[in-house]
């Protein structure tokens, strides 16, 4: 295995922030990759690189081993008449996936198309949209132990999933490198998820009255496509920003004071409100400075207009955190991990 010394980041991240890693190896083999750890020195340094949609990288100079993780293939484990499970390796695309799942007639992704990034790093994040989210058809995945070197199950409970959130951001971060992911999709008798969002309104603009999984993913990739910039056209992460959740206490004196606000009912006792909302009526939707912005469609996005420096986008965050909280009371986070 060949180490690459400083070596540019910029293809390898969705922002197009050119960090300069110490040292860097691209490994399509688990061998590979338990020989690599195991044999590099500085343990401390090391870093995993999925599919860089999720990250910003904010020095111009990564102090570590940045290793690419691109295991790829997809094997069915098990079938029934009505579900398959299916194993995918870490370094497939997301997407792609989604494609492929439709492709077979298999359900339970459709509403996952068009998110940027790679499998392995889907249960990090528990990434989720038009609601679904991967937990939802997650049965475990297999790691990695970054220190023991040897291969652990975790199953969906173990895993702790979250709203944008999982073991592997909190008490297991850092320790595990996610190798393969098990899911299970239905083979017939599909649960289409279409009260969320746009998607039904996308669905009678084309007629559609019995959708398909297929009519799904194409109307998700339609609203994706007309509210999200494309990463290779102008560097982003997607949504950067988590949609707070705040208390029923709250909400209630929030929406005395803006009526028209949108919002969701997770719980008896929790409510979801958009943060592209509340950035947008802070003042921020099509704000740019230099060439770090937010987006003039998607409030919730942030963006590189060519050549802005991960500081300079994570200071914007940083304003409109402080903004958001000035005006409307209520704390948001990064969904983006910050490196």
């Amino acid at each position: 295995m060949t180490l690459i010394p400083n070596y540019s980041l910029k293809n390898y991240n969705t922002f197009g922030i050119d960090t300069k890693a110490k040292w860097f190896a691209s490994v399509t083999d688990t061998t590979v990759l338990k020989n690599l750890i195991e044999t590099y020195k500085d343990k401390e340094n090391l870093f995993f690189l999925g599919g860089g949609s999720n990250l910003l990288f904010t020095k111009d100079f990564f102090d570590a081993l940045v290793i690419k993780v691109d295991l790829k293939g997809i094997e069915i484990k098990d079938e029934t008449e009505d579900h398959v499970i299916i194993e995918v390796q870490s370094g497939e695309i997301l997407h792609e996936l989604v494609l492929w799942s439709i492709a077979h007639g298999y359900g339970g992704l459709e509403n996952l198309s068009l998110i940027y990034g790679n499998v392995g790093t889907a249960p990090m994040q528990n990434v989720g949209a038009y609601g679904v989210e991967i937990k939802d058809i997650f049965i475990s995945c297999t790691t990695l132990n970054i220190e023991t070197l040897e291969t652990e199950q975790f199953s969906n409970a173990e895993c702790k999933f979250g709203y944008r959130e999982s073991i592997f951001k909190n008490e297991a971060k850092n320790k595990h490198v996610i190798l393969s992911v098990r899911f299970r999709l239905t083979k017939k008798n599909h649960i289409l998820k279409t009260a969320y969002g746009d998607i039904q309104n996308e669905l009678t603009k084309r007629n559609i009255t019995v959708p398909t999984i297929k009519d799904i993913s194409d109307a998700v990739i339609a609203i994706r496509s007309s509210k999200l910039p494309n990463p290779a056209e102008i560097g982003n992460s997607g949504s950067f920003f988590k949609n707070p959740i705040i208390s029923k206490t709250a909400f209630d004196e929030f929406i005395l004071r803006f009526p028209e606000a949108p919002y969701y009912s997770v719980s008896e006792n929790e409510v979801k409100i958009p943060a592209g909302w509340l950035i947008e009526k802070a003042g921020y939707k099509g704000f740019r400075r230099g060439d770090a912005g937010v987006h003039q469609r998607q409030a919730l996005v942030l963006v590189n207009y060519g050549n802005a420096t991960g500081n300079e986008l994570i200071t914007l965050a940083y304003e409109i955190q402080s903004k958001v909280k000035e005006v409307f009371g209520i704390e948001i986070s990064p969904e983006v991990n910050i490196i």
